[in-house]
């Protein structure tokens, strides 16, 4: 993976060297990151620290106490970032804050943090849009230069191109998210959230032999998960459903499935119904590219479902590891830093959080 990687505009070069420091807490992960724009117009990962609230299995995690995670650990995530960047506060050219999308008080916890810090050393102030920050991140680490984004998190599930110094949204969820899906039934078969729910439904599902049908609902651009979730989690209830495992004497023939099974049938089909909107906005705006962020980008599965369609069209697919494409500060810094050395920054009165901050209300001023 490399870390220094695509020339910045020549419009932000500005002949010397920037820093910024990357808060993120949209959700269960507090993330702090450094990231370093230097004179030849390259950046360098200087720092890039996580600590994941985690629950007991079964259980999700509740916005009180997410906050108090992210404002115990804030600070010596933040210290050590510094550290390991090699630099102090003084040094830095602007604080980067997830604004939005996210869970309200945690997203409260960090945007606090990050203003204090802003007055405290009088440096500007940096609102940064969650979903902007995946993008310019995966654009960053791969070399993307103009793809369809398919963007999949635990909160966000969206279909996006790039137009008129705009993320346009082609298509998105018309109710949960892909990874909400997929969370919530990990707590149903009371799969482990360490590290993280949608990961042990990924290594279960590989141990799968049987797919069982379940509702296919794209509308046009858009995709309905709601229904799927509904439908497997019924099955659990079914008599034919071993939850801990075929019995003996019990084989493929005997119609019996197991918690493998239904988590190789959910991404099946969750997956399929993910790449057909994405080949339907890589058809509309001619592209042969497909960038996947966010935390369900890293699933090996979806990224092989997403290479033989993008294969298929003579095209290819991006995709970073658990470093960048779990939810991270350095993304943040990134985004951040693009929006800073293009002017814009956001004022104490402005630094507030919302948990609805759409993709396509972003100025992305740094893309021509």
């Amino acid at each position: 993976m490399r870390e220094r990687t695509r020339k910045i505009p020549p419009e932000l070069s500005t002949g010397r060297t920037y820093f910024a420091l990357g808060l993120e807490g949209s959700a269960n992960k507090l993330g702090a990151g450094v990231i370093k724009h230097l004179l030849d117009g390259t950046s360098v990962v200087l720092s890039n620290l996580r600590h994941t609230y985690i629950t007991p299995p079964g259980e999700g995690f509740q916005p009180r106490d997410t906050a108090l995670h992210h404002r115990e650990w804030a600070i010596r995530l933040i210290d050590d970032s510094l550290k390991k960047a090699g630099i102090s506060v003084h040094d830095l050219d602007c604080i980067c804050y997830t604004k939005g999308p996210g869970m309200g008080a945690p997203l409260q916890s960090v945007a606090l943090v990050a203003r204090t810090l802003s007055m405290l050393y009088s440096k500007p102030l940096v609102g940064v849009n969650h979903c902007v920050g995946h993008i310019e991140m995966g654009r960053e680490i791969t070399g993307a230069q103009n793809p369809i984004v398919l963007y999949v998190s635990g909160g966000n599930t969206q279909v996006i191109a790039y137009s008129r110094q705009c993320y346009r949204i082609f298509g998105e969820t018309l109710d949960i998210a892909v990874g909400n899906c997929l969370d919530r039934f990990a707590r149903v078969i009371n799969l482990s959230n360490d590290p993280s729910p949608g990961y042990n439904i990924e290594q279960t599902a590989k141990l799968g032999k049987r797919l069982v049908p379940l509702p296919y609902t794209t509308k046009g651009m858009d995709v309905s998960l709601s229904g799927i979730l509904t439908s497997i989690e019924a099955y659990t209830k079914d008599k034919k459903f071993r939850p801990n495992g075929a019995l003996d004497g019990e084989n493929e023939n005997s119609n019996i499935f197991t918690p493998a099974d239904l988590c190789f049938s959910l991404q099946e089909t969750v997956f399929a119904m993910l790449v057909e909107i994405t080949e339907r906005a890589m058809a509309h705006i001619g592209s042969k590219e497909v960038l996947i962020v966010g935390g369900v980008g890293c699933n090996e599965r979806l990224q092989e479902m997403m290479g033989i369609m993008a294969k298929e069209r003579g095209g290819q697919v991006f995709a970073t590891d658990e470093r960048f494409c779990i939810d991270n500060g350095i993304m943040i810094a990134q985004a951040g830093l693009l929006a800073f050395r293009t002017g814009q920054t956001t004022s104490l009165e402005d630094s507030t959080c919302t948990q609805r901050y759409r993709t396509d209300e972003v100025h992305v001023a740094w893309r021509v």
